[in-house]
């Protein structure tokens, strides 16, 4: 780093792994980019008094502890649209702006909720292992349509709304919650209470941000509420639905089956005993497709993110 030749506007750090275009756009709007992927959250601590922006995806918890040294800091972007690993209220009242890319990544993400759902409606990753198996099984596959079913959505902000359209577009009838937001219907969805979800979802989408009140919060009594046997995607945050009661709601039927691109524990290798035993559960369900958090994770949402975040930066002028 060197912190002699800074631009007018000062050095931007950016502290984990960046499509490589950030670097030129931050240079246009006037700011030096120091790319340090690898950096350690001791070496952030101690060095962040040099910069006036701080850039991250999902590896640094952004706390007073890490902001203690941060005496020019203006902004603080999220290359990506969770919010939970940033202490926001503590930011704030540093008035530091705080940018995430929450744009950037929605077409990736309904794209692959659609993509997963298709998958399990018509037991393509079963038929696939069996002929490659040298298995030819027709009827034992036979899958189910899109067409007509009713899917609800909660959470209708960049990820849920762009999910709306797909399922939308394969004929489905769309009932979306947001507890954030009034009416929103239109030609695609119907703003609805949970109430009506559950009575009417054949498929239920999670697209809401990890908060005190949404962890655990599908559990085994919300998805008990529901009155028909339902399919469930999370491509949100692994702690809203508990893996054990998920489990417990596969087994009784209750959820037909589950799409999973997130995980109450990411880290495979650092599973407690209790989750070993329900993830091994769950790994060998043919009613349950998992993915590694990769909803959002296209090459073209890697650019997009950046350009949302670079637009939102050059508001501070």
């Amino acid at each position: 780093m060197n912190t002699n030749n800074a631009t007018n506007k000062g050095l931007v750090l950016i502290a984990d792994e960046m499509h490589l275009s950030l670097m030129p756009m931050l240079e246009n709007l006037g700011y030096e980019p120091d790319y340090q992927p690898k950096i350690a959250r001791a070496e952030i601590i101690e060095k962040l008094n040099y910069y006036v922006g701080l850039i991250i995806r999902s590896k640094t918890f952004v706390d007073a502890e890490l902001l203690q040294n941060a005496h020019q800091l203006k902004f603080i972007g999220r290359a990506g649209a969770g919010l939970d690993l940033i202490d926001i209220e503590y930011v704030e009242s540093k008035s530091i702006a705080l940018f995430a890319a929450n744009e950037g990544n929605r077409v990736a993400v309904a794209e692959h909720v659609l993509g997963m759902t298709l998958c399990l409606m018509n037991n393509i990753l079963i038929a696939d292992r069996e002929v490659r198996n040298g298995v030819w099984q027709r009827e034992k596959n036979r899958g189910y349509e899109l067409m007509g079913k009713t899917v609800g959505i909660i959470g209708y902000g960049n990820n849920g709304s762009e999910t709306a359209k797909r399922f939308k577009a394969f004929g489905c009838k769309i009932l979306a919650f947001d507890k954030f937001k009034k009416d929103f219907s239109d030609e695609i969805v119907e703003e609805s209470a949970m109430e009506r979800i559950f009575e009417e979802a054949d498929i239920l989408s999670l697209h809401i941000p990890l908060t005190s009140d949404s962890n655990k919060w599908v559990n085994a009594e919300f998805l008990s509420k529901f009155s028909k046997n339902i399919l469930l995607i999370n491509a949100a945050r692994g702690e809203i639905v508990p893996l054990k009661d998920l489990a417990e709601s596969i087994e009784n039927g209750k959820v037909r089956g589950a799409c999973l691109d997130v995980l109450e524990n990411e880290k495979l290798q650092k599973l407690t005993d209790e989750q070993k035993v329900v993830f091994e559960k769950l790994t060998t369900s043919e009613r349950v497709i998992f993915t590694p958090h990769i909803a959002g994770w296209t090459f073209e949402s890697y650019v997009k993110i950046n350009e949302v975040l670079i637009e939102k930066i050059s508001s501070l002028g």
